[in-house]
C-alpha cells in the first residue's frame, strides 16, 4: 500500500513538471545551489548569505561565466579549449598596454580619456578574435585536435603574455575602463529598479509571445495557471536580486568622497545602496545574446546540428570548417571581454590573472549540463555552474580551507558532475 502511494506521489510530481515543462536538470543544479548556500551560511554563521557577500559572489562570478556561454559552444561541437585563462592574460595584458603606452605615447590620449577606454576594449576584442579564429582554423582547416591546438595556446599565450610586459604588472588602468570591475561601477539603487522592472516586463513578455506563437502553429500549451506561475517566480527572482544588491550599503567615507568630487556635501544621515553592479548587467545582456545565438540563428542550429552528428551536418551542407572557425572566434572575443571584467576588478594587469581560468570554465559548462560528447547545452546552465563554482569556492575560503583542499573539491565536484550527466542521460535516454 505505501509503494502504491508513493508512486502515485511521484507520478504526480512528474505530471506536475511536465505541466510546467521545467527541466529536471535545472531544478537539480538550482537545488544543489540553495543546498550549497544553506550549508555554508550555517558555518559561516549566517556571513554567507549576507548582502555583502552576494554581491561580491556575483562580480566574482561574471568573468569565468562569460567565458562559459562560449565553452558551451565549443564543447557542443565536440571541441575543447584549453587556453581560455591564458587567451584572457593576452587580451589584458594588450589592453593595458594599449592605455599606458599606445594610447598616451602615440595617440596624445591621456589616462582617464573619454576614448582610451574604448579604444581599449577594442584593441582586446580584436586580440581575442583574431587568437580564436587562429585556433579555429588550426582545428578546422587543417586538422590539428582541438586539444592539442589549445593545450599548446594555453603554453604559448600565458608567455605571450608575460613578454608584453617584460613580467611586470601594469596599473593603474583608467578610471573608465575600471567601471566594468564590480565595485567601482554600479547603477545605483534607483537604475538598478529601473533596469529590474524592465527585465521582469521583457520575461513576461517573452513568456506571453511564446504563448502566442505557440498557440498559432497549433503546438500544446502549458495552462494559464502554469504560464502566471511561472512568471511570478521569474519576477520575484528578478526583484529579490536586485532588492538585495541594493541592501548592499556604501560605505559612508566613501560615500564623502564621492560627494566631495562632485564638489558637493553629503547630506547628513544620508545612505545609499550600490545596486547592480554593471559587470553582472554586462553578463545578462551576453546571456540573452547567446541564448538568442544558440536558439534563434542559422548559426546556433548549425552549431548543435554539427555536435549532434558532424557527418550528417556536413552531408547537408554546413560548411564544418568554417563554423569551426567562428565559434573558437566567439570564444575569443569572449575571453577579451572577461578580460575586462577580471583586469577591473583588480584595476591593473598581473602575470596570474586568469590562471586555471581553463578548468573553472570547462568545469562550468560540464556542471552546467553540457555533454562533452557534444550535441547537448545551455547558455543559462553554464552560467549557473559558474555560479555553484564560486559559491563552493568561496564558501571553502570563508569557512577557511586551504587552497589544495579548496581545488580537490572543486577538482571532485567535477567528476561528480559528469557521473550524474552520464547517469542521467542513461535513465532519460538522452544522448
Amino acid at each position: 500500500m505505501t509503494d502504491t502511494v508513493s508512486q502515485s506521489q511521484r507520478v504526480e510530481k512528474r505530471k506536475l513538471l511536465d505541466t510546467l515543462e521545467v527541466d529536471t536538470r535545472l531544478l537539480g543544479m538550482i537545488g544543489a545551489f540553495i543546498v550549497v548556500c544553506i550549508v555554508f551560511n550555517v558555518l559561516t554563521d549566517g556571513r554567507f548569505l549576507t548582502a555583502r557577500n552576494i554581491f561580491n559572489l556575483t562580480i566574482q562570478t561574471v568573468s569565468v561565466a562569460i567565458m562559459a556561454t562560449g565553452m558551451v559552444f565549443v564543447i557542443v561541437t565536440r571541441h575543447i579549449d584549453l587556453s581560455v585563462g591564458s587567451l584572457l592574460a593576452t587580451c589584458s595584458a594588450m589592453m593595458a598596454m594599449t592605455q599606458t603606452w599606445f594610447t598616451p605615447d602615440i595617440l596624445g590620449l591621456g589616462l582617464n580619456h573619454p576614448l582610451t577606454a574604448p579604444i581599449a576594449i577594442l584593441v582586446g576584442i580584436a586580440t581575442g578574435v583574431a587568437i580564436g579564429a587562429f585556433h579555429g582554423w588550426l582545428v578546422g582547416y587543417l586538422g590539428i585536435p582541438a586539444f592539442i591546438v589549445t593545450l599548446g595556446g594555453l603554453l604559448v599565450w600565458r608567455n605571450v603574455a608575460w613578454y608584453l610586459t617584460n613580467g611586470q604588472t601594469i596599473g593603474p588602468l583608467d578610471a573608465n575602463f575600471r567601471l566594468w570591475g564590480g565595485i567601482n561601477g554600479t547603477l545605483g539603487a534607483q537604475w538598478s529598479w529601473i533596469v529590474a522592472i524592465a527585465a521582469v516586463a521583457f520575461a513576461l513578455y517573452t513568456l506571453w509571445q511564446s504563448r502566442r506563437s505557440k498557440i498559432s502553429h497549433d503546438f500544446p500549451v502549458k495552462p494559464m495557471w502554469a504560464e502566471v506561475l511561472l512568471g511570478a517566480i521569474v519576477a520575484i527572482a528578478i526583484l529579490g536580486f536586485v532588492w538585495i544588491l541594493n541592501s548592499y550599503q556604501i560605505p559612508g567615507p566613501r560615500l564623502e568622497r564621492m560627494f566631495e568630487a562632485r564638489g558637493e556635501v553629503m547630506p547628513e544621515g544620508f545612505t545609499a545602496g550600490y545596486g547592480l553592479p554593471l559587470s553582472v548587467l554586462l553578463l545578462i545582456l551576453i546571456a540573452i545574446v547567446m541564448t538568442l545565438v544558440a536558439r534563434r540563428t542559422r548559426l546556433g542550429r548549425y552549431i548543435f546540428a554539427t555536435g549532434g552528428n558532424p557527418d550528417a551536418a556536413e552531408l547537408s551542407g554546413i560548411n564544418t570548417r568554417l563554423l569551426t572557425v567562428k565559434v573558437f572566434a566567439i570564444m575569443g572575443a569572449l575571453c577579451a571581454i572577461s578580460a575586462v571584467v577580471a583586469s577591473a576588478r583588480l584595476t591593473n594587469h598581473s602575470n596570474d590573472i586568469g590562471t586555471l581560468d581553463e578548468l573553472r570554465v570547462i568545469a562550468a559548462a560540464v556542471i552546467g549540463g553540457t555533454a562533452l560528447a557534444g550535441g547537448i547545452g545551455t547558455i543559462y546552465g553554464a552560467i549557473l555552474g559558474a555560479l555553484i563554482m564560486q559559491s563552493l569556492q568561496s564558501g571553502m575560503a570563508m569557512v577557511g580551507v586551504d587552497a589544495p583542499l579548496q581545488n580537490i573539491v572543486v577538482g571532485s565536484v567535477l567528476v561528480i558532475a559528469v557521473l550524474v550527466d552520464i547517469i542521467y542521460r542513461k535513465r532519460t535516454g538522452a544522448k
